[in-house]
């Protein structure tokens, strides 16, 4: 790559499909970084005892967006260092195990990776508006993100 094309760029997704974790972490790699953070959200098989078949996520998908490219602009602000960031996330059913949400940020140096990428799961979680459904073996339960700035605003 031509390091005068390497102009840094956001990449954002919702869908459907399973999330993989190469193309996502291809997508911020850069001949002028040495970092390379990511974060991997998976469905595990348990909630307080009890046994979760799988998540299910629905979104407001262009808000979603706009909260995303605006956590993007937050993360350039406060790293300017960060080169390629790339926040994909899955909607619909997501089986145990698999990958709910993926970020990827490079930088170069890890410092400011490892940063970025903290701050946009806890951002993500906080005021992107995506709902998570926690199915279990015979009930289910809406789950809001307890760091969910319009959860706590009534409490």
């Amino acid at each position: 790559m031509d390091e005068s094309e390497d102009v840094p760029k956001d990449f954002i997704k919702l869908k459907s499909e399973n999330l993989s974790v190469h193309e996502v972490s291809e997508l911020v790699i850069s001949p002028n970084c040495g970092a390379v953070s990511l974060f991997i959200g998976t469905t595990r098989n348990n909630f307080e005892g009890k046994k979760v078949i799988r998540l299910e996520y629905e979104a407001y998908t262009s808000m979603a967006e706009m909260e995303i490219k605006k956590i993007c602009r937050e993360v350039r602000q406060k790293w300017p260092s960060v080169k390629h960031i790339a926040v994909y996330h899955r909607l619909g059913v997501v089986p145990i195990t698999e990958a709910s949400v993926i970020i990827a940020v490079s930088s170069p140096h890890r410092a400011e990776s490892l940063e970025a990428v903290m701050y946009c799961i806890n951002t993500l979680k906080a005021f992107v508006p995506i709902w998570k459904k926690e199915i279990y073996e015979d009930e289910y339960s809406w789950k809001e993100n307890k760091e969910c700035f319009w959860a706590n605003s009534e409490k």
